[in-house]
């Protein structure tokens, strides 16, 4: 699967503010950069730094008056479909180092608070069951929609209102893995079809040796994501962070499947 990419920033600071960046899609194995550019405009110097896990890269700029990004990529995804039941638990005391971090609690991931009734609610499965009925159970049970709480809300919060954003179906799939001890992070993703279009989370689930994309929205499939980030929870995975304030003016992305723009498709 070959995606085309195009994501345009514009923002306007009242006083000079930096930000940090995060819209490039990672170089990996599985997905295959092709063509890519980072266009800033800005009368400041930018500096290039790793992303979590050393995972792709985010970029500080500095934002005097006017900020305009924009993020052009041609990318091939190879990612095999996989069969969530079919992949077997990996007990804790075996997990790799790395996936450690991802069994634990963080901000907008509570997932100690979720251990009692993923217990009773899900008792008997493990590894791979446990995954896709985590995820079948976000998919039914929340409505996509904003909340109101302004991408403040966490699993816990989202849990109990019963709706939310592509960021809070990742949050609550993630917590109730962790509260299932299966090692999950958030996934920053561009991918085609999603409605609307926009920068988009999903989950990552360690199961058989290896992370495993998992969109609860079922907007997208693993075989269409670009990864561009993965962290803890939404904080570590933001598009971008501003050190101050700033008005958007405009932002859109899109995401198609093929060529796209460069072959002059709309």
């Amino acid at each position: 699967m070959r995606l085309t990419i195009h994501a345009h920033l514009d923002y306007a600071f009242p006083a000079p503010a930096d930000v940090l960046l995060q819209v490039e899609v990672a170089a990996q194995p599985d997905q295959r950069l092709e063509t890519q550019s980072l266009t800033i405009h800005s009368d400041h110097p930018i500096r290039a730094v790793a992303g979590e896990e050393g995972i792709g890269q985010r970029c500080w700029a500095r934002g005097e008056g006017r900020l305009v990004a924009d993020y052009r990529a041609t990318v091939s995804i190879s990612r095999p479909t996989t069969v969530l039941s079919a992949l077997a638990a990996t007990p804790v005391a075996l997990l790799p180092p790395e996936t450690i971090a991802y069994l634990l609690p963080s901000r907008y991931c509570e997932s100690d608070r979720f251990e009692p009734w993923v217990q009773r609610r899900f008792a008997g499965l493990s590894g791979g069951h446990m995954a896709d009925a985590l995820a079948s159970w976000v998919n039914g049970a929340l409505v996509n929609g904003a909340d109101g709480s302004a991408g403040r809300a966490g699993a816990l919060e989202t849990f109990a209102a019963r709706r939310g954003v592509c960021r809070d179906y990742a949050h609550v799939l993630v917590a109730l893995a962790r509260a299932a001890e299966i090692p999950a992070r958030c996934v920053a993703v561009y991918a085609p079809g999603v409605d609307p279009p926009d920068f988009h989370a999903v989950a990552e689930l360690w199961l058989d040796g290896a992370w495993r994309l998992i969109d609860a929205t079922g907007m997208a499939t693993p075989e269409e994501m670009a990864r561009v980030a993965v962290g803890r929870d939404a904080t570590d995975i933001a598009f971008m962070t501003i050190f101050g304030n700033a008005t958007l003016l405009a932002q859109r992305v899109s995401v198609q499947r093929g060529w796209g723009e460069r072959n002059g498709a709309k």
